[in-house]
C-alpha cells in the first residue's frame, strides 16, 4: 500500500517535458572525388536553422580535418556532428526540442581519404543508423571552433547518445562543384534505400534553391513523386529561406498528431523572407540617417543603438557586417554633402574676394584666369581670402573640419567652376563701370538743367530727360538715386548758402531783443529783407526747412555757445581750445625742461657773439672781474662759463648749443653799424635755424642782451646813432639794451655794463621759470596790464594757427590761468617796460557776451577777406562796442595777390580799411602764405595805442558800472544776458548747464505786481519759465532783501554766479572805497506805491514804467530823486534815494556823474563810421521804403512799443528820434534833454494805461505759440479716447526721455533750446507719428516741450476747484491722515484728468529715482513742475502766500506715488513733507520760510568788490 501511495507521489512531482526529436541531416558526402569540390550543403542547412541570427551564420564548413581536430571533442573521432537543439512551438502552442545530426565524412588533410573512425562502416550505412553514441561529444558550432573550444561555447550531446526519429535527405540542385547530378542521384537513390529500412520518416530537402537549375530541381520531385510519402521542401540557407519549414514537416511526419504539413512553394517562400529583409533595412536606414555627424563611429552608434526594435531585427536578419556597411554608406554621404556645402560657399564667397583683390578693370579686363592667380598672389591681402593647403585636394584634408576658416582652399582655383566665376566677375565689371559711366553721364545732365530747383518732385523733372541717353541706359530705381543724390547736394548747397546769406545779413539780427521771443513785426521784417536775395528764393519749395534754418539761426543768437554753434567742430572757440590746450602744452614741457632748475641756479652759461673779436674782449673783461671764473653779483657767488664766438660758421647753432652746453642767455656786442647788423642778422640766422632742424623748439627763445661797447674816443659822433639804433633792434627782438654809463672810461667795457647784463640774464631766467611753475593760488586778472580780446568768425577759411601765430611764436607767450582755456599770456616790452598782455581769443558769438560784461582794453577783429559773411559779422559786432576801446582790423587771405587778381576780395579788404579808417582803428592783413605776418610786431602798434588809452577805458568802463548800480533804465528787469549781469558766464558752454528762473517771485504780500502795456497781451504768463511776471520789490526790504529779484525772463543763458569775474583797477577801486566811506548814513526819501485801483488790470506782465504814483516833483524815471540844483538826475534800483549837493559830493559820485554833462559820454562805434551806420539803416529802410524816415521810425516805435524794447544808445531800437540828426550820436545828448523825451514819451503811455484800466481783467492761460495748432491748445478731452487714455504727445515725449535720458543731470531744471521745442510741437502737429529720436533734439529740448504742453492747456491739469482743499490737507499734522486725505481728494479729479495726472506723477517719481546721477530730487521736480501742473495765478496775493503748500503737495505726490495710485505702502522719506501752515500776518517776514524757494541774487559787476561799510548810499 505504501509503495503504490510513493509511486503516485513520485508521478506527481514529475514535471511534463516537452517532446523532443533527434533529426540526422545526410546527403551526398566522401572525398573530393565523390562530391566534387563543395558539398551539398548539409553544414549549412544545420547551421541556418539552429542558429538563425545572420552573425552566428557561416557559410564556409570544411570537411577536411587534421588527426588532431577529426580527435577533438567536437569531432570527437566520428563521422556525424552534434548541431545542439532547438526549441520550437507549434501553432497550438505545443513545445518541442530537435536535436540537429548531421552524417558526413570528414577527410584526412594528410592522405585526402576518410579518417579512420570507431565504425568503419561505408558513409550510406553509417547515415542510415538510427543509435547513435559519442560520450563527451561536445556541439559543433564552425570550423574554427576546432582546436579552440574552450573559446566557444560548450555544449555536449545529451547523454553522449541519441536516436534518430527522422531524415532530413539533402539534395543539392544547383550548378554543383565538378560533380555530375545524376551521380547525386544515383547517390541519394542508394542512400534513400538504406535509410527507409529504418522505417523513420524522411524528407527531402532540395538545397542552394538560391542557384537552382529547373530540371535538377524536375528531377528531384520527379524522383520524390515515385516514392512513397516523400516530400520536397525547396530551401535556401543562405537567404533563410524554407530551413526552417523543412524542419517542421520532418517534425509534422514524425508526430502523427499533428496535421499534414504545409509545404510553400521557394518562390513564395523567397518573397515573404525577402520583403521581411526589405522592411527591417528600410527601418535600419531611417535610424541611422538620425545621426548627421559625418565623424561619427560605428562602436558609438552602435553601442546607442542595440536596444532599439529595429536594429536588432536588422542585426539579426542581415547582421552586423551589413549594417556597419550601410552605416559607413550614410557617413560618406555625409561627408560628401558637407563637402558640397563648403564647395558651394567657397565659390558663393569667391565673387567677393575677387573684388576685393582684382576690383580694377583695367588691370584684369584681358587676363587669363591662369594670370589673374598669380596677380592675386601677389596682393597684400592674398593671405586673408586664400589659403594654401600643403595636401591637395582640399576636399580630402582636415581643411573641410575647419568651419570658422572663411578663407578659400587655393587649389579650388584650378576647378572650371572657379574660373567661370572669374568671366563672371570680369564681365560684371565691365557693365558696372559702363552703369555708373552712364549715372554719371546722367547726373552731368542734370546738373545743366538749370531750373531744377531744390525740392522739386523726380516727377517734374522726369519728362524732360526721357529721350537722355543716359537715362534710357539705366534703370529706375537708378535714375531715382541718381536724381536725389542730386538733389540732396544742391539742397545742401542752397542751405549751405542761406546759412551763409544769414551770417552776411548779421546787424539784421543782433539787434534782436533777448529777453523775449521776436515778435512778428521783427520777424516780417526779417522776412521781407531776406525774400530780396536769390538765396533766400532757392528755397521756396522747401519752405518748412527755411524756416527751421532760419528759427535755427535765430535761437543761435539766443544761445551762442560753442555747443550750439552753427559750425560745429568748426566753431572757432572748439578749436582755440584744442590749439592752445596743444601748444601751450608743448611751449610749458619744453620750458620746464629747460628751466626745471632755473629757481636756485649757481651756474650761468653765456654765449658771447660779436665781431672782429669784441666778443673775445667782452669775455676777457668778464674773466678780469672774476675769481676763478666765479663772480660775485648782488651778494651771491655765480660759476660762470663763457662760449665767445665770433660766428662767421655758417651752422651758428652747432656752436651755440649742445648736449653738454646749453646756455642761459646771450651777450651781443657791438661797437659800430656794421656789427649791429651782423648781430642782428645773426640772431635772425639762430631763429631760423632752431625753427627749421627742430632740435629745440625753445632755441630761438633764447634771451638776448644788446651791449654797446664804449668808444676809445669818448666824443665819437656816431655813438647817439649807435645808441639809437641798439635801442630799436633790441625792441624788435624784445631783449635788454645796455648802453654806454654816462662818464669817461679808458676800457671799452664797464663793470656796471656787466652786471646790468647779468642781472637781466638771471631775470629773464627767472621770469621763464615763473611762467612754467606759476604760484598755485589763483591769480587775480589785474595782473594783466591789459586784456585784449581778439575776435574771429566760425567756419571762416583760414587756419587758427595763423592768427595766433603771431602771439605763439613768440618766446613771451605762456598759458594763462587755470580755466581760461581760450586765453594765453604775452609778456612784451611797450614803451620802457616790460608789460603783460591777456589775450583772449573768442569766436564773434561769443564775444558779443563779454562785450559789455568785461573790461576789455582792446579788440583784434579778424575777418577773412574772402567771405561777406566773416565782414558782416564784424560789423554787427562792432556796431556795438564803445567808441573808447580801440580796435585794430585784420583781413586774412593767402597772398597779397588776391587784392589784385580777386575783386570779391579787394572789396571786402578795401571795405574793412574804409571802416578803420573812419573810426580811427588799426587795420592790418594776415597772408597765409607769409612768414612775417607770424612775428609779435604785427600788433605792437596796436598795443602801444592801448596802453596809452588804457586809464580813459577803465575810467569808462567805471563810469558805466557806477550808472548802472546807480541809474535804473527802462531795462531795469529785463536785463541781457550780455548786459552787465556777472551770471553770464565769461565763456558761453552750454545753454542747458543751468537752471531757469522759476516762474513765481517769493515775496510777501505788500509787494504791488505791476502791469504792462496792452500790446504784450498775448506774451502772458508761460509756465516753462520762459516769459513770466516781474514784481517790484518792497520798499521797506533791506539790501539782502532787495537783492532777491526775479531774474530776466529770458532763457539763453540761465543765470549762474561768476567764480571768474575781472576786476577792477585796484587803485580804481581803492578811490572808491575812499569816496564811499566819507558818508557812510544817509536818510531814505520813501515814496508810496500806487494804489491798486491805479493799476492797468489788463495784463500779466509788469512794466517799471508808469507803476509808480507819480507825485508832484518827482520825474517819471523809476525810483527817480531830484539830484541837485541842476536837476541831474540818479537813478536808483531797488529803491528812492533823495541825495544833496553835499552829499554827492562826500561820497564820491556825484563828481563823476556830474562830469558826463560837460563831457562826452562814450558812445558806439557805429556812430562814427558811415559805413556801419548807413548798413543798419538800409536795412530798416528796406522795409519801411514807403514812408519817410521819421514817419518811418514813428510806425515802428508804436507798433513795437512793448515788445521790442531798445536802448537809447540805439537809433534803430530805441524810441528816441535820432534818425533826424544823420549820423550824430544821441549819447552826446545831455542828461536833461534826453530826460524830457522820455518825459513825454512816457506821459503819453499812462495815459494810455489809465484808459484801460478799467477792463475787466481775466486770467487766460499762457501761450507761447506763434502758431495755430489744432491739437496743442486744446481741452485735454478732445485729445484722448477711452482706449488711449493718455495723450500721444505726452507718450511719445516721456517714452523718449525714460529711454534716452533718466540719467541726465538737470533734466526738467535745466532749460532746452526754445526753438526745438518749437519745432518738436510744429512737426507733431503736421505728423503724430514723428520720431523724435530721428530728429536729434536734446533730452532738455523734449523735456521742455512736454512742459508746455501742460502749460498751453485751456484748464491746468490739477482743477482750480481742488486748489483750497489740497491747501486745507497739507496743514493736517497727521502724515498717515494727511496723505489719506490727499488720496480722497484726487479721487475727485476728472477720470480723463485723473489718468494723465498719475501717468506723469509716475514718470517724475522713475525720474527722481535717478536722483544720484540726474541731481533731480522729489523736491527739485516739485519746484520745476508745480506750476505748470496746478498753473498758479500770480496776480493774486492770496495764492503767492501759498507757493511752498502747493510745491510741497506735488513733492509729496511723487514721492508717494506707489500710495496714491498702486494702493502701495506709505514710502518713509528721508526729509518727509512737513506740515505747512499757514502764512504769518505780517507780509514783511514772508520772505523767510520762503527763502529754499528763492534763487541767488543776480551779481552784478560793480557789486564784486571788497565788502563796503554798512549802508554806503546813505539808503536805510
Amino acid at each position: 500500500m505504501q509503495k503504490d501511495e510513493r509511486k503516485v507521489m513520485m508521478a506527481k512531482n514529475k514535471e511534463p517535458r516537452p517532446p523532443s526529436y533527434a533529426i540526422s541531416v545526410v546527403g551526398l558526402s566522401g572525398t573530393e572525388k565523390d562530391k566534387g569540390n563543395c558539398g551539398v550543403g548539409k553544414s549549412c542547412l544545420c547551421n541556418r536553422f539552429v542558429r538563425s541570427k545572420a552573425d552566428e551564420y557561416y557559410p564556409e564548413h570544411t570537411s577536411v580535418l587534421s588527426t588532431i581536430d577529426f580527435g577533438g571533442r567536437v569531432v570527437n573521432n566520428d563521422h556525424f556532428l552534434y548541431w545542439g537543439d532547438v526549441t520550437q512551438s507549434s501553432e497550438d502552442g505545443i513545445e518541442c526540442k530537435i536535436h540537429v545530426i548531421e552524417q558526413t565524412e570528414f577527410i584526412d588533410d594528410q592522405t585526402f581519404l576518410p579518417h579512420r573512425s570507431t565504425n568503419l562502416q561505408p558513409y550510406i550505412k553509417r547515415a542510415a543508423a538510427s543509435k547513435l553514441q559519442s560520450a563527451e561529444k561536445l556541439m559543433y558550432i564552425c570550423t574554427d571552433q576546432l582546436g579552440l573550444e574552450q573559446d566557444f561555447e560548450q555544449k555536449q550531446m545529451p547523454e553522449g547518445k541519441l536516436s534518430i526519429d527522422g531524415f532530413l535527405l539533402c539534395i543539392d540542385v544547383s550548378q554543383g562543384c565538378n560533380r555530375k547530378f545524376d551521380d547525386q542521384l544515383k547517390f541519394v537513390n542508394n542512400l534513400y534505400i538504406q535509410l527507409s529500412k529504418s522505417k523513420k520518416s524522411i524528407i527531402i530537402a532540395a538545397t542552394k534553391c538560391d542557384e537552382c537549375v529547373d530540371h535538377y530541381l524536375r528531377e528531384v520531385q520527379a524522383f520524390a513523386s515515385n516514392k512513397k510519402n516523400l516530400v520536397v521542401v525547396e530551401t535556401s540557407a543562405r537567404f533563410n529561406v524554407n530551413v526552417e519549414t523543412c524542419f517542421t514537416a520532418l517534425v509534422q511526419m514524425m508526430d502523427k498528431t499533428r496535421g499534414k504539413p504545409k509545404i510553400i512553394p521557394y518562390l513564395d517562400a523567397y518573397k515573404t523572407q525577402r520583403q521581411l529583409v526589405v522592411t527591417a533595412t528600410d527601418k535600419f536606414e531611417k535610424l541611422v540617417q538620425t545621426v548627421r555627424d559625418y565623424h561619427a563611429t560605428w562602436k558609438t552608434v552602435s553601442n546607442k543603438l542595440k536596444n532599439h526594435p529595429d536594429y536588432e531585427e536588422y542585426i539579426n536578419l542581415e547582421g552586423t557586417k551589413k549594417a556597419k556597411n550601410t552605416f559607413s554608406k550614410h557617413i560618406e554621404q555625409l561627408k560628401q554633402e558637407h563637402i558640397k556645402k563648403r564647395r558651394e560657399e567657397y565659390i558663393n564667397a569667391l565673387p567677393r574676394t575677387l573684388n576685393t583683390l582684382l576690383s580694377n578693370l583695367d588691370e584684369i579686363e584681358h587676363l587669363s584666369w591662369s594670370e589673374a592667380l598669380k596677380l592675386m598672389e601677389k596682393r597684400p591681402d592674398f593671405q586673408l581670402c586664400f589659403v594654401v593647403l600643403e595636401k591637395t585636394p582640399w576636399d580630402e584634408t582636415d581643411h573641410i573640419d575647419k568651419v570658422n576658416d572663411r578663407r578659400i582652399p587655393f587649389d579650388l582655383l584650378s576647378t572650371l567652376e572657379a574660373e567661370k566665376v572669374y568671366q563672371n566677375h570680369v564681365q560684371h565689371l565691365v557693365s558696372e563701370k559702363r552703369r555708373v559711366e552712364m549715372k554719371e553721364k546722367f547726373k552731368k545732365t542734370l546738373e545743366k538743367i538749370q531750373f531744377i530747383s531744390p525740392g522739386q518732385p523726380w516727377e517734374e523733372v522726369m519728362c524732360f530727360v526721357m529721350e537722355d541717353e543716359a537715362f534710357k541706359y539705366i534703370t529706375d530705381a537708378d535714375s531715382k538715386e541718381v536724381y536725389s543724390r542730386h538733389q540732396r547736394e544742391i539742397v545742401e548747397k542752397a542751405k549751405e548758402e542761406f546759412q551763409e546769406m544769414l551770417f552776411e545779413h548779421s546787424e539784421l539780427f543782433y539787434d534782436l531783443d533777448l529777453n523775449a521771443t521776436p515778435s512778428s513785426d521783427k520777424m516780417s521784417e526779417i522776412h521781407a529783407v531776406l525774400s530780396e536775395e536769390p538765396r533766400y528764393k532757392a528755397l521756396q519749395k522747401l519752405a518748412p526747412d527755411r524756416e527751421s534754418l532760419l528759427l535755427k539761426h535765430i535761437g543761435f543768437v539766443y544761445h551762442p555757445t560753442k555747443e550750439t554753434c552753427l559750425s560745429g567742430q568748426n566753431c572757432m572757440d572748439i578749436k582755440v581750445e584744442q590749439l592752445l590746450a596743444n601748444s601751450l602744452l608743448q611751449l610749458d614741457h619744453g620750458r620746464s625742461n629747460l628751466y626745471h632748475d632755473s629757481a636756485n641756479i649757481d651756474k650761468v652759461n653765456l654765449f658771447i657773439l660779436g665781431k672782429d673779436g669784441l666778443a673775445q674782449e667782452l669775455a676777457n673783461e668778464i674773466r678780469t672781474q672774476s675769481t676763478d671764473d666765479e663772480y660775485a653779483l648782488d651778494g651771491k657767488i655765480y660759476e660762470l662759463d663763457l662760449r665767445p664766438v665770433d660766428a662767421k660758421s655758417p651752422y651758428l647753432i652747432s656752436q651755440l648749443w649742445t648736449s653738454a652746453f646749453k646756455p642761459h642767455g646771450c651777450f651781443c656786442v657791438f661797437n659800430s653799424i656794421e656789427s649791429l647788423n651782423f648781430i642782428g642778422e645773426c640772431i635772425g640766422k639762430i631763429r631760423a635755424e632752431a625753427s627749421q632742424i627742430r632740435r629745440d623748439k625753445y632755441m630761438a627763445n633764447l634771451p638776448f642782451t644788446l651791449i654797446l661797447a664804449n668808444q676809445r674816443d669818448s666824443v665819437s659822433k656816431n655813438l647817439p646813432i649807435l645808441r639809437h639804433q641798439g635801442q630799436q633792434l633790441a625792441n624788435k627782438l624784445q631783449c635788454p639794451f645796455v648802453d654806454v654809463p654816462a662818464g669817461t672810461y679808458p676800457r671799452k667795457f664797464n663793470e656796471t655794463q656787466i652786471k646790468q647784463s647779468l642781472r637781466g640774464v638771471l631775470e629773464a631766467v627767472k621770469h621763464n621759470f615763473d611762467v612754467v611753475s606759476p604760484v598755485p593760488t589763483i591769480k587775480d586778472l589785474s595782473e594783466a596790464d591789459l586784456r585784449i580780446v581778439m575776435c574771429a568768425m566760425c567756419g571762416d577759411p583760414f587756419s587758427v594757427d595763423l592768427i595766433l601765430s603771431p602771439f605763439l611764436d613768440s618766446h613771451s607767450c605762456s598759458a594763462a590761468q587755470a580755466g581760461q582755456n581760450n586765453s594765453l599770456m604775452l609778456d612784451k616790452i611797450i614803451g620802457e617796460k616790460r608789460r603783460r598782455i591777456q589775450i583772449t581769443i573768442l569766436s564773434y558769438h561769443s564775444s558779443i557776451g563779454v562785450r559789455k560784461d568785461e573790461l576789455v582794453h582792446g579788440y583784434i577783429l579778424v575777418y577773412s577777406a574772402k567771405r561777406k559773411a566773416s565782414m558782416g559779422m564784424l560789423r554787427a559786432f562792432l556796431s556795438e562796442v564803445q567808441d573808447t576801446i580801440p580796435v585794430q582790423l585784420v583781413a586774412v587771405t593767402d597772398s597779397q595777390a588776391d587784392f589784385f587778381e580777386n575783386e570779391a576780395i579787394k572789396e571786402l579788404m578795401t571795405e574793412g580799411e574804409h571802416i578803420a579808417t573812419e573810426i580811427s582803428a588799426k587795420f592790418t592783413a594776415l597772408y597765409s602764405l607769409s612768414q612775417y605776418h607770424r612775428q609779435t610786431e604785427v600788433f605792437t602798434l596796436f598795443f602801444s595805442d592801448v596802453l596809452e588809452k588804457k586809464n580813459m577805458i577803465e575810467n569808462s568802463y567805471m563810469s558805466d558800472s557806477t550808472r548802472e548800480s546807480t541809474h535804473a533804465s527802462e531795462d531795469v528787469f529785463l536785463q541781457s544776458p550780455r548786459g552787465s549781469s556777472l551770471a553770464y558766464n565769461y565763456y558761453p558752454d552750454s545753454e542747458d548747464d543751468t537752471e531757469a528762473p522759476p516762474p513765481y517771485s517769493p515775496i510777501g504780500d505788500d509787494v504791488q505786481l505791476l502791469p504792462t502795456p496792452s500790446d504784450r497781451s498775448k506774451y502772458r504768463l508761460d509756465l516753462e519759465g520762459n516769459e513770466y511776471p516781474v514784481h517790484s520789490t518792497p520798499l521797506n526790504c533791506h539790501d539782502h532783501e532787495r537783492n532777491h529779484k526775479v531774474p530776466p525772463p529770458i532763457k539763453p543763458k540761465p543765470i549762474v554766479p561768476k567764480t571768474n569775474v575781472k576786476k577792477l583797477d585796484p587803485n580804481l577801486l581803492k578811490t572808491i572805497e575812499a569816496g564811499i566811506g566819507k558818508n557812510p548814513k544817509k536818510q531814505l526819501s520813501r515814496v508810496p506805491a500806487a494804489p491798486p485801483e491805479d493799476l492797468d488790470q489788463s495784463d500779466n506782465y509788469a512794466e517799471p514804467i508808469d507803476t509808480i504814483f507819480k507825485h508832484k516833483g518827482f520825474t517819471d524815471d523809476i525810483y527817480a530823486v531830484p539830484d541837485d540844483s541842476q536837476n541831474r538826475i540818479i537813478k536808483v534800483r531797488n529803491s528812492f534815494v533823495t541825495n544833496n549837493a553835499q552829499g554827492d559830493e562826500e561820497n564820491g559820485f556825484s563828481d563823476r556823474l556830474s562830469k558826463s554833462h560837460g563831457e562826452r559820454r562814450p558812445s558806439k562805434y557805429k556812430y562814427k563810421s558811415k559805413t556801419l551806420f548807413s548798413k543798419a539803416k538800409s536795412y530798416y529802410r528796406r522795409t519801411h521804403s514807403d514812408a519817410s524816415d521819421d514817419e518811418a521810425f514813428t510806425t515802428s516805435k508804436t507798433k513795437r512799443k512793448g515788445r521790442h524794447r531798445g536802448s537809447e544808445e540805439d537809433p534803430l531800437l530805441s524810441p528816441v528820434e535820432t534818425w533826424k540828426g544823420g549820423i550824430d550820436n544821441p549819447a552826446i545828448t545831455s542828461d536833461q534833454e534826453l530826460d524830457e523825451k522820455k518825459m513825454k514819451k512816457k506821459t503819453h503811455k499812462v495815459k494810455e494805461d489809465k484808459k484801460q484800466k478799467k477792463k475787466p481783467k481775466t486770467f487766460n492761460p499762457p501761450t507761447r505759440r506763434n502758431w495755430e495748432s489744432n491739437y496743442f491748445g486744446m481741452p485735454l478731452q478732445d485729445l484722448v479716447t477711452s482706449e488711449k487714455p493718455i495723450p500721444l504727445f505726452v507718450e511719445k515725449c516721456v517714452q523718449f526721455i525714460e529711454d534716452t535720458g533718466l540719467r541726465t543731470e538737470g533734466i526738467y531744471r535745466v532749460s532746452g533750446n526754445k526753438t526745438d521745442q518749437d519745432n518738436i510741437q510744429k512737426q507733431f502737429d503736421q505728423d503724430h507719428n514723428i520720431n523724435l529720436e530721428s530728429m536729434e533734439v536734446t533730452v532738455n529740448a523734449v523735456a521742455g516741450a512736454l512742459k508746455a504742453f501742460f502749460a498751453d492747456l485751456p484748464d491746468p491739469l490739477i482743477p482750480y476747484s481742488l486748489h483750497q482743499e489740497l491747501v486745507e490737507a497739507s496743514k493736517i499734522l497727521d502724515k498717515t491722515e494727511r496723505l489719506h486725505e490727499l488720496k480722497e481728494i484726487v479721487k475727485k479729479f476728472h477720470p480723463v484728468n485723473y489718468d494723465v495726472f498719475k501717468y506723469v506723477i509716475t514718470h517724475l517719481n522713475r525720474v527722481s529715482q535717478q536722483n544720484k546721477t540726474n541731481l533731480m530730487t522729489a523736491d527739485n521736480l516739485s519746484i520745476c513742475f508745480w506750476p505748470t501742473l496746478m498753473r498758479p495765478d500770480f496776480e493774486n496775493r492770496e495764492f503767492l502766500s501759498t507757493t511752498k503748500i502747493h510745491q510741497s503737495v506735488i513733492e509729496t505726490f511723487i514721492q508717494q506715488c506707489q500710495f496714491f495710485f498702486y494702493n502701495g505702502d506709505i514710502v518713509e522719506t528721508p526729509n518727509s513733507v512737513t506740515t505747512c501752515q499757514p502764512p504769518p500776518s505780517n507780509p514783511v517776514q514772508m520772505v523767510e520760510p520762503m527763502v529754499p524757494l528763492q534763487l541767488p541774487p543776480p551779481l552784478q559787476p560793480q557789486l564784486i568788490q571788497p565788502q563796503l561799510p554798512a549802508d554806503p548810499l546813505g539808503i536805510l
